[in-house]
């Protein structure tokens, strides 16, 4: 039987525990206290762009499934992997042909994280899917779908992303980080 974890930020995760490691090739997390990693807009977010002064122009907008969106006076966007201020700045490069002199301040902000999905599936409590709105390691994810069955070979772990038409496929041992031993830190690491 396999623990399979599929998550996708238009890229999907695919978890299962049944295949030998590639874990300790990893380098190490980043210390608790080191700056988290910013969040890249995915197909499937909830975003909110507000133009300074110009309330027409405020939209609540779904990142289209291709990763782009359109917007008023600037046309199409493309929002996938992108961070917020990279929109803000491209939105506000789109609009400077309008404007006599600096075009307005443009905010980006996510209100829905929609688009960060992944699931779980295999030898798991309770296999689902989930869209944590916010990055996750493997053991979290595991820990999201109730832990593992009594059954899984968490040494043998194996995470399939797909990016656009790409799968690629990563092998962890993940027995160690969940008994608490020192080897398996390093399958902490974010998916």
């Amino acid at each position: 039987m396999r623990l399979t974890v599929k998550a996708r930020p238009l890229a999907a995760i695919l978890l299962t525990l049944s295949v030998p490691s590639l874990a300790q090739n990893r380098p190490a997390p980043a210390p608790a206290s080191a700056v988290q990693r910013q969040y890249a807009i995915n197909p499937g977010d909830q975003i909110e762009v507000y133009v300074w002064g110009e309330e027409r122009l405020q939209r609540s907008i779904r990142v289209l499934p291709d990763g782009t969106f359109s917007f008023p006076l600037v046309g199409r966007v493309v929002a996938q992997g992108m961070l917020p201020e990279q929109i803000e700045s491209a939105i506000s490069k789109g609009l400077a042909s309008q404007y006599r002199g600096e075009p307005p301040q443009v905010t980006v902000t996510v209100q829905e994280p929609a688009g960060f999905v992944f699931s779980v599936v295999g030898r798991v409590r309770n296999a689902s899917t989930f869209t944590p709105g916010r990055y996750i390691n493997l053991v979290e994810a595991i820990a999201m779908a109730g832990g593992p069955a009594e059954f899984a070979n968490l040494d043998n772990v194996t995470i399939i992303r797909k990016n656009g038409g790409e799968l690629t496929s990563i092998r962890v041992r993940l027995g160690g980080a969940m008994k608490g031993s020192s080897g398996g830190h390093r399958a902490a690491a974010r998916l």
